[in-house]
């Protein structure tokens, strides 16, 4: 083992947390990957540790479950893992209009996207406080600066994400750990193929994303300290148009984007 520091990464397997554990890996931190899939774990990391001298633990983890957050710091408690970076990335959504959509399926997206969220930032920035030093990335969305018809509670949660994290950056503004928010726009990961969204406009018209490219816009805003990062000038433009528009306007903008391509 090196003496590096260690950064966890939630959803680290596949899409932008992928690629933020890459660029982890390549600056020398050791690697707490949490996921659900073990298979996919046991990849990553045979793939990370190879290509780097660094070690990578991996905890299989369901954070739809909500005990899973407190089992994840349990777990880096019980091998006395300092967290001297956490980027809180796991998150999913759901599409359709609100009155269709799966209640419980809702409600478990609010326990990923949200309450996962804050079980393991309370936790880890007590710690990072304490020490006087650390650095937090919440992945929320440009989603979360305009309300999004068709993905109602996915937006809903990335403006609690986003929002969160100024306000805790707030409180801990006399210390030396910043909390950073990752704005990403449409990102070609595995999100709509989970969120059944496909037939979107905003994927069938869309120009989506590099998940590598928002990974290193979101990497370089955390280490520099930043408060937040607008990936993409696409979505800059966007995020600084729906500040002009009253609510109403930008929300039946964003709705002709993400209504179903055939209507």
């Amino acid at each position: 083992m090196n003496t590096k520091k260690f950064a966890l990464v939630t959803g680290g397997t596949s899409g932008i947390g992928l690629e933020l554990a890459k660029l982890l890996a390549a600056d020398g931190y050791n690697l707490v990957i949490i996921a659900r899939d073990q298979r996919e774990l046991d990849r990553v990391s045979g793939e990370l540790s190879q290509l780097h001298p660094i070690e990578v633990i991996t905890i299989q983890k369901d954070l739809f479950n909500p005990e899973a957050p407190r089992e994840v710091i349990d777990a880096i408690k019980a091998k006395n893992i300092p967290v001297d970076i956490l980027i809180n990335n796991a998150g999913q959504g759901v599409y359709g209009e609100f009155i269709d959509t799966d209640l419980d399926r809702e409600l478990a997206i609010i326990q990923l996207n949200i309450n996962a969220c804050i079980v393991l930032t309370k936790s880890i920035l007590k710690d990072m406080v304490a020490r006087n030093s650390g650095k937090i990335l919440n992945v929320s969305s440009i989603a979360g600066k305009i309300p999004g018809p068709y993905q109602a509670v996915y937006h809903g949660t990335k403006a609690f994400v986003h929002f969160f994290s100024e306000a805790i950056r707030n409180e801990t503004r006399n210390t030396h750990v910043t909390i950073t928010s990752l704005l990403p726009g449409a990102t070609d990961t595995d999100f709509f193929n989970k969120a059944d969204m496909e037939a979107s406009k905003i994927v069938q018209e869309g120009d989506l994303a590099d998940p590598a490219d928002v990974a290193k816009d979101g990497y370089k805003a955390m280490m520099d300290g930043k408060d937040l990062i607008v990936s993409g000038f696409k979505n800059k433009m966007q995020v600084a148009i729906g500040n002009v528009l009253t609510d109403a306007k930008a929300t039946d903008t964003l709705r002709k984007q993400q209504e179903p391509a055939d209507e």
